[in-house]
């Protein structure tokens, strides 16, 4: 407006610092298992028969939590191209259910060296080249909160950068001893519990912050 200065205040130190949180979001065996919990032909690599082994476990304590979770997040969405692909078949167009209006309009980054842009899901941005390098960008200059669903490769890819920040793992009372498992061998990972809660059916809900 004509005759009027703005001046920015000066950036406050902390917000300096500031960087956006990457939050893992899982279910897992109590043996660390993460692969295929909800369908038998979800991801069958290694000759893994175990599909669906969460199902069991499913109860309103746990869907109620996870959808106050959905409903209060606020920040983006951050896939494998495996685990991307796989939800945009299953979610996209399904209709009367809670999620897929909510997946639809969250912003979803995908860490790929293969897929190519436009991808098939609306409000999708592909990172390519390095997962790693490309996550640690977004969170420095973006500061954008980045929530991961599956993806193991790609969790594997961040621990061993020490770039995630708080795991919420729903772990089931089972033990499979075979499977593609949610933390990488040979990387130390601390944690601290900050919120748990347990099912009808046995499930913790826990949430880590990483220390």
């Amino acid at each position: 407006m004509a005759g009027m200065v703005f001046v920015r205040e000066p950036i406050r130190e902390e917000e300096k610092t500031k960087t956006g949180k990457v939050t893992v979001i899982n279910s897992v065996t109590l043996d660390g298992v993460m692969q295929a919990p909800a369908r038998p032909e979800e991801d069958t690599r290694g000759g893994f028969v175990h599909g669906g082994w969460a199902v069991p476990y499913q109860d309103s304590v746990i869907g109620t939590k996870m959808g106050e979770l959905m409903a209060s997040s606020k920040g983006s969405l951050l896939f494998g191209k495996r685990t991307y692909l796989e939800l945009y078949s299953v979610w996209a167009k399904a209709t009367n259910n809670p999620y897929t209006p909510v997946l639809n309009k969250t912003h979803k980054y995908v860490a790929s060296t293969t897929l190519k842009e436009p991808l098939i899901w609306e409000n999708s941005t592909l990172l390519a080249g390095d997962a790693a390098d490309a996550v640690a960008e977004l969170k420095q200059h973006e500061n954008n909160d980045l929530g991961i669903l599956g993806s193991a490769e790609l969790i594997h890819s961040l621990v061993r950068r020490d770039l995630i920040d708080e795991y919420i793992l729903l772990i089931a009372p089972i033990v499979l001893g075979v499977g593609r498992r949610l933390f990488p061998e040979g990387h130390a990972v601390r944690l601290r519990l900050v919120e748990s809660l347990t099912s009808t059916k046995g499930v913790i809900f826990a949430r880590y912050q990483a220390v």
